[in-house]
Parts: C-alpha cells; sequence; structure tokens
C-alpha cells in the first residue's frame, strides 16, 4: 500500500549514501549521529524531506538498522551466547549464570532511553535540534569524555552489574539530545566507573542494540502497516547499506584505535568539529536554527 500524499519526494541517491556513511560512523565513534544526520544536511543545504516529517523519522530509523545489521554482524560471537543465555534465564524465570546477567542487564540498560523517547520525542525534535547548541554539545561533552578516560582502570566486561547498568543506561537517555553521543556519553559514564577502554566500548556497543532494535522493530512495523512513499526504495536500500558497511567498519577502527591509544582522537574531533559548526554560524554562511 502506497502513502497518499500531494506530491512524492525525491531522495538522490548521494543524499541517501551520505547520511548512510555518517550514521554508520558517528553511531559508533563517540560522536554523536544524530547530531550529525541533523549537521550534514544543514551544511549541504539539502531539505528534500523538510516537508515529509514523518518520512523524515522514518528514514533515519532506517539508517540506524543499517548500524543495527553491523553491530550484529561484529558481535555475533557475543551475542551467540549472550541471547540463549537471556532466554534460558528468562524460562526459568531466575539468573544463575554470568551471561545470562550479561544479556538481562544490557536489555535492562535500554529501559531509561526507551522511556525518555517515548515521553519527550516531540521536545526534542521541535527544540533540542539547532546546530548551535549541537556544536555546544559536541565540545563540552567531548571534554567530559577527554577527563573521563583519564580515570583509573579496573573493570572488565565480566564486572557489569545492576549498577553499571542503571548508570550507564541514564546516561544513555541523555544521549537522545543530538551531540551528547550514545555511546559517547555511556563510554563516558563507563570509564567513571573504572571500566578498561576496550571493555567499556564493547559495553556501550552491545548497549545500543536493544535501543536500536526496538525503535527498528516499532518504525519497521508502521512503515509495513503504512507503506513507502513512492520512488524512495532505492535511497533506502542505499542508505542501509551504507549505515551498515560503515557502522561495521567503524567498530572495527575503534577496537584498533583503542588497542594503541586513547579516546583523545575522537576528542579533538569532537571539539574542531564544534568549533567548525559555530564559526560557520556565526559567519552567516548557515543559519543557526
Amino acid at each position: 500500500m502506497l502513502v497518499a500524499a500531494p506530491a512524492s519526494p525525491h531522495i538522490p541517491i548521494l543524499h541517501a549514501i551520505v547520511p548512510g556513511v555518517t550514521q554508520g560512523l558517528s553511531e559508533f565513534f563517540p560522536i554523536s549521529s544524530s547530531g550529525h544526520l541533523i549537521l550534514v544536511p544543514w551544511l549541504f543545504n539539502w531539505h528534500e524531506l523538510d516537508k515529509f516529517k514523518e518520512l523524515n523519522k522514518t528514514f533515519d530509523v532506517a539508517l540506524h538498522a543499517g548500524t543495527f545489521i553491523g553491530a550484529v554482524a561484529y558481535f555475533w560471537r557475543d551475542l551467540s551466547r549472550l541471547i540463549p543465555a537471556g532466554l534460558r534465564a528468562a524460562a526459568r524465570r531466575r539468573i544463575e549464570t554470568t551471561e545470562e546477567r550479561l544479556a538481562w542487564l544490557l536489555v535492562l540498560s535500554a529501559v531509561p532511553g526507551a522511556v525518555v523517547g517515548a515521553l519527550f520525542e516531540s521536545v526534542i525534535e521541535d527544540n533540542l535540534g539547532q546546530p548551535w547548541l549541537i556544536a555546544v554539545m559536541l565540545i563540552v561533552f567531548g571534554l567530559v569524555l577527554y577527563t573521563a578516560d583519564r580515570a583509573s582502570q579496573r573493570l572488565e566486561f565480566e564486572d557489569f552489574r545492576l549498577r553499571q547498568a542503571v548508570v550507564m543506561g541514564l546516561c544513555q537517555a541523555a544521549a537522545l539530545q543530538p551531540g551528547v553521543s550514545r555511546s559517547g556519553v555511556t563510554i563516558t559514564a563507563g570509564r567513571l566507573l573504572g571500566f578498561e577502554r576496550d571493555d567499556v566500548a564493547r559495553i556501550s556497543f552491545l548497549m545500543s542494540l536493544p535501543i536500536i532494535g526496538g525503535a527498528v522493530l516499532y518504525k519497521g512495523a508502521k512503515l509495513v502497516r503504512d507503506g513507502m512513499y513512492p520512488g524512495t526504495g532505492a535511497a533506502f536500500v542505499w542508505g542501509v547499506l551504507a549505515s551498515a558497511v560503515t557502522g561495521l567498519l567503524a567498530i572495527y577502527l575503534v577496537f584498533r584505535v583503542l588497542r594503541t591509544r586513547s579516546y583523545t582522537p575522537f576528542v579533538v574531533y569532537r571539539v574542531l568539529a564544534g568549533l567548525a559548526v559555530l564559526g560557520i554560524v556565526v559567519s552567516g554562511f548557515r543559519p543557526a536554527t
């Protein structure tokens, strides 16, 4: 079934691939995917979807589906242990093993973000997506990440318990503000809690799967029910493919960087990107809102 609309949007393939690459890289680099998905069309003056608000949101979720696919591909070995463990614990209504505990804590960590997103979705979309505010969030939370990355390291992935799940889950909810970064703020919280650099990245990325997967299922069901706008299928396919491939690559690159360095390269990018956006706003080249 096709959606009845006064006009059908035209999404150039390039305008689908570039956001797809942007989403794939920025979802797992701690630099804010939601912020970059606003800044990229703002910077290039791409406004094809401005008159199609619901389609814009659906396309955004489709790009997240791509990164979900990339993350599942990378963490398949972890998921092949955690998912059966979680199902076993649910069947017996009791948690007995470390893997069962980890599985349910990762699901629990998604609850704050899901609740806040459901309650304040329109407020966030209407008031918190201004480029100048995104720039400020990039800088501020980049500096917070830099400070947290200097914390002592003593905890590993298996040490993830209820306290850490609650704290990191609440921080994940704060990332609904574009520019904060979901992976960035959960990594920041995890570092302050004492996790090793690569272990906290692993936790952060696995934490993303329940919340992204839930959003994809919700929007996907709505898309199946309502249908797609005519002529947008190719753009969706290319966008999802681009985000899946680059999301997988981004995870690999993050762990490669962390084997020899800190999170500082991402902090430097955040600060420079934020300053660049503020400079563009001040120059008048692009509007502040």
